[in-house]
C-alpha cells in the first residue's frame, strides 16, 4: 500500500498524458501561444506501462487519464489498451472533441465512465472561453456516450460574471438528459488569472440552483470529492467540488502523474518528485514513490490557507493546470 504520514491510502492515480490540448481555456492555458513539452521530455508508452504496473503493484485500483487534451496524443489508443489489461478501474477526463474517432477504442478497453469538461452550454460563450468552435461536436459526442450507456460526468468550472448565470440551466439539463453535472469552485494555478472574487462557493451555488429547484442531497461514499444532489424526478445528477471553499483532503487517496513523469502528491503541491529520469536510468522508483506520498501535506499541499479570501494567488509554487494534468 501506498501510505502518508496521515495514514491515508492511496490507490487512486491520474496520469497525463500530455499537455497538448486542441482549445485553449484561459483558466487552464497560460497563453495562447504555449510552449508544448517536446516529446523526448514525455513519457514514453512503454514507460507509462511501467510506471502504471509500479503503482498497480503498490494497491492503485483506479487509474485515469488526463492532459491537456489525452486524445490529442498519436499514440493514445495504444496507452489505453494497453492501460486497460490492468485491473484497475480506467477512466479519463477529456474535452470531448475527439471522442468520435475513440469511441470504439474506449469500448475495447472497457472503460465505461468519462468526465467531460464543458463550461457552458451556450455555443458563443464556449467559443470565447476556449478560443476555438467545438461546441456542437462536443454536445453530439456526449449525446453519442449516453446513447451507448456509458456513465457521462460533465466537469463546469464555475467563474463569477462567466458563467454562473448558467447553473440553473445545467440542474435544466440534468431533467431529461442523464448527466452528471459537477460544478467546480474556479482554483488558483500558475498563470490562470485566479482571484478570489471570482469563486463562486458552494454555498452561493446551492442558493442559486435552489431559487428555481427542489434538491436533496446524496448520499456520498469514501474519497469523495463532490458534494452531491439530485432534483426528484431528474434522469441526472450535479454536485459541487468545493476545493476553496470545504475541501476534502481529510481521506485524500489521490496522486498525480505529470506527463513528463513527475509524481505531485497533492494538485497544489509545490514539490514534484521525478520519477521519469531515475526510470530511464534503470532505477528503482518505488522508494521515491513511498517517499512522496509520506511526505503530503495534511491539506491543500499545504499552500493554501483554510480561508481562500485571504489567498495571493502569486504566492502559491504550482504548474499551469494543463501541465499538470486535469
Amino acid at each position: 500500500m501506498i501510505r502518508d504520514n496521515h495514514n491515508r491510502i492511496h490507490n487512486y492515480l491520474r496520469i497525463s498524458l500530455t499537455d497538448n490540448c486542441n482549445l485553449r481555456c484561459f483558466y487552464c492555458m497560460p497563453e495562447e501561444e504555449y510552449d508544448f513539452t517536446p516529446a523526448s521530455r514525455l513519457m514514453q508508452r512503454g514507460e507509462i506501462e511501467t510506471l502504471a504496473k509500479i503503482f498497480v503493484s503498490q494497491g492503485v485500483n483506479k487509474i485515469r487519464l488526463t492532459g491537456g487534451e489525452p486524445l490529442v496524443r498519436k499514440d493514445a489508443a495504444d496507452i489505453i489498451l494497453s492501460l486497460s489489461r490492468l485491473p484497475v478501474q480506467l477512466t479519463m477526463t477529456t474535452n470531448g472533441t475527439r471522442l468520435h474517432q475513440f469511441i470504439d477504442v474506449l469500448e475495447d478497453a472497457g472503460v465505461r465512465s468519462l468526465n467531460i469538461s464543458l463550461d457552458t452550454l451556450q455555443a458563443d460563450r464556449f467559443a470565447m472561453i476556449t478560443r476555438r468552435d467545438g461546441f456542437q461536436q462536443v454536445m453530439d459526442n456526449i449525446q453519442m456516450l449516453l446513447q451507448k450507456d456509458f456513465h457521462v460526468k460533465v466537469n463546469v468550472v464555475v467563474m463569477k460574471g462567466l458563467n454562473d448565470g448558467e447553473l440553473a440551466d445545467f440542474v435544466q439539463w440534468t431533467r431529461d438528459v442523464p448527466v452528471h453535472v459537477r460544478f467546480i469552485e474556479f482554483m488558483p494555478f500558475s498563470g490562470n488569472r485566479w482571484t478570489s472574487n471570482k469563486v463562486v462557493t458552494l454555498q452561493q451555488m446551492l442558493h442559486t440552483i435552489g431559487e428555481q429547484f427542489d434538491f436533496i442531497p446524496l448520499k456520498g461514499v469514501a474519497h469523495d470529492t463532490a458534494k452531491g444532489f439530485m432534483v426528484p424526478g431528474h434522469a441526472g445528477t450535479f454536485s459541487v467540488i468545493s476545493t476553496m471553499s470545504a475541501h476534502f483532503c481529510g481521506d485524500c487517496n489521490r496522486m498525480r502523474l505529470t506527463a513528463d513523469g513527475k509524481l505531485k502528491n497533492c494538485l497544489f503541491s509545490q514539490a514534484e518528485t521525478d520519477l521519469l529520469t531515475p526510470l530511464r536510468h534503470g532505477a528503482d522508483v518505488l522508494p521515491l514513490i513511498h517517499q512522496s506520498i509520506a511526505a503530503k501535506a495534511r491539506q491543500l499541499g499545504g499552500q493554501l490557507p483554510a480561508d481562500f479570501q485571504n489567498l495571493q494567488a502569486d504566492t502559491v509554487q504550482n504548474r499551469s493546470m494543463i501541465t499538470i494534468g486535469g
